[in-house]
Order: structure tokens, then sequence, then C-alpha cells
């Protein structure tokens, strides 16, 4: 059984379609990924698969239920760590997880023991009786994932669970959530970052416009869509721009720098070191945000 699919599902905000025709499917224990630039649809997805918001076409199961007659029992079933901060400013950190637990009806001695369990696995217990204004940033987003397992989900939703975070505190998050991939926890999750997703997905979509543009496994991706081995070169000369036009490398010529894709240690890449490189050049593996900005395009948008 799977635990999500999908079937041309829509979602329409008046005239507008932010969902337009998706289909996927995650299956029990993996870690899947939804990317996109702002706007591709990807949170509209999230809130349909909880039961926030209806599924205007198409058809969504989650644990094999319809999310359209049993989005009661599903969202019994799902934690959810939003990206924006929702804890209670007025409780305290042990409190806000008891709390949560009463909205499952969960409570006395067993729901207190979770509650302990959760502040050892997210390094909290030093900080049970602060309030969540004295938190740092790290540990509120920490305490959000610890208060989204208090129900012992089968599926848990990460909607950007470190957008804000500094290097350190976004790598604490990351070993948590490498833990619970360990044992076996169903995992949904939407970021920015995208060495996050490659780090932390078995597989992935990549939408745009709310359409998917691609789905895999992440390192296939890369050598769908970029290569093993990228060559930047600042300033590149017009014998270079030649030399890649005429071999039909793949490459993105941005003007004042190009990216070549290329296999590495190739011949191609032993010729553009040799012929075309002094100090400006940076040889480094292809990865996730090279297949992103391919796919999606580099300019600004609105």
């Amino acid at each position: 059984m799977h635990i999500i699919e999908t079937r041309n599902i829509v979602k329409r905000f008046g005239e507008l379609t932010a969902v337009d025709g998706v289909s996927f499917k995650v299956e029990r224990g993996e870690f899947f990924g939804l990317l996109g630039p702002n706007g591709a649809g990807k949170t509209s997805i999230i809130r349909m698969i909880y039961g926030f918001s209806p599924v205007t076409s198409g058809a969504m199961e989650v644990f094999g239920l319809d999310i359209g007659t049993a989005w009661r029992e599903i969202r019994s079933r799902v934690g959810v760590c939003q990206q924006e901060n929702t804890l209670d400013p007025d409780l305290t950190v042990e409190q806000n997880l008891l709390l949560y637990a009463r909205y499952f009806n969960l409570n006395g001695d067993g729901v207190r023991q979770r509650a302990e369990q959760q502040l050892a696995f997210f390094a909290l217990l030093n900080k049970r009786q602060a309030k969540v204004m004295e938190l740092s940033g790290g540990l509120a987003r920490r305490l959000q994932l610890a208060r989204a397992l208090m129900a012992d989900p089968e599926l848990l939703i990460l909607d950007e669970p470190t957008t804000g975070l500094d290097p350190q505190s976004r790598h604490q998050v990351w070993e948590r959530l490498f833990a619970l991939k360990k044992r076996g926890l169903t995992m949904l999750l939407t970021t920015h970052y995208m060495a996050e997703a490659e780090s932390l997905c078995d597989r992935l979509v990549i939408m745009d416009h709310g359409r998917i543009i691609a789905e895999g496994r992440p390192r296939d991706l890369i050598a769908e869509h970029a290569a093993e081995s990228v060559i930047e070169i600042e300033g590149p000369s017009e014998a270079l721009k030649r030399y890649i036009r005429e071999r039909d490398v793949k490459h993105d010529d941005l003007g004042e720098r190009v990216i070549i894709y290329a296999a590495a240690r190739g011949e191609l890449e032993n010729e553009v070191r040799k012929r075309f490189c002094r100090d400006t050049c940076l040889f480094r593996p292809g990865n996730l945000e090279d297949v992103f900005l391919r796919l999606t395009g580099r300019e600004l948008r609105e």
C-alpha cells in the first residue's frame, strides 16, 4: 500500500490553478521531496494531503483512504511541522508538547513518557521549563518537530523545516531527520535548500507552474539533467564558447560565466582544463541545485 497516492489532482483558487494535474506516489518508509520555486504548488499539495484544503478535482489517497471522505482519520495519523512558528508562546517547552497531545485525546502517564522521549531525542531536556519566547530559532524548530511527533504519526510532513536557521542549527535538525529516517518513518519534505533535499530524500519531484517537470532519485536526476562533474568558468573567451558550441557540449552560457556539464575526469574536462583554464575555473561535482536551475530557470520571478 502506498502511503500517499495522487492521480491528476487539481487545485484552483478562483481563476488561479495552483496545482495542475499532478500524479505521484510515496511508499511506506520513504523520504520524499517536493521541490519547486515559490508558487509552484508545493504548499497547496501538502495542505491537501493533511486535509486542510479540499482537492478541486482528481483523486488523492493517504494510507489507502480517500482524502475527501476520510480526512479526519487521515489527519489523526499525520504529523505536520509547518514553516511558520506555531508554538504557544505563553507555555513552556514541555507544556507545548502535552497540550498538543490533548488534541489527539492523549493524556496520562503515557503522554508524559512520550514527551520525555521527545525532549531527550531533540536534546531539549534542559529547556523543558523554558518559555517558547526564550528559545533560539534552532531550538524552536526542534520543538516543533518534537510536537509533530507526539501522536506517533505514520506520516510526517515537513514544510521548509530549516528555513531561517543558521548552518549549525540546520545540521542539528538534519541529524534528527536522519535518525527518524533510519527508524522507517515516512516523511514528505518541501525545501528551498537543494543540499538538504539531496542529502535526505530517497526520491523527489520538481514542480513548476503547478506541474511536475522531473521525478526520480537525486543522483539519477543529476546524471540526467546536469552531470557528475561541473566546470564554472568566469570571463569565458570567445574561443571557449566556440569550442563548446562546435562540440554540442551541455552547458549554460550566463554571459560573464559559463557552466559546463561533463563526465568526471573525461576527455572534455581534461581538454577544457588544459586549453581554457588558468585561475578562473572551478571544478566541482554536479549537484541538485544545477538540476533545479536548469529545469526552472535562473531569472528573477515576481
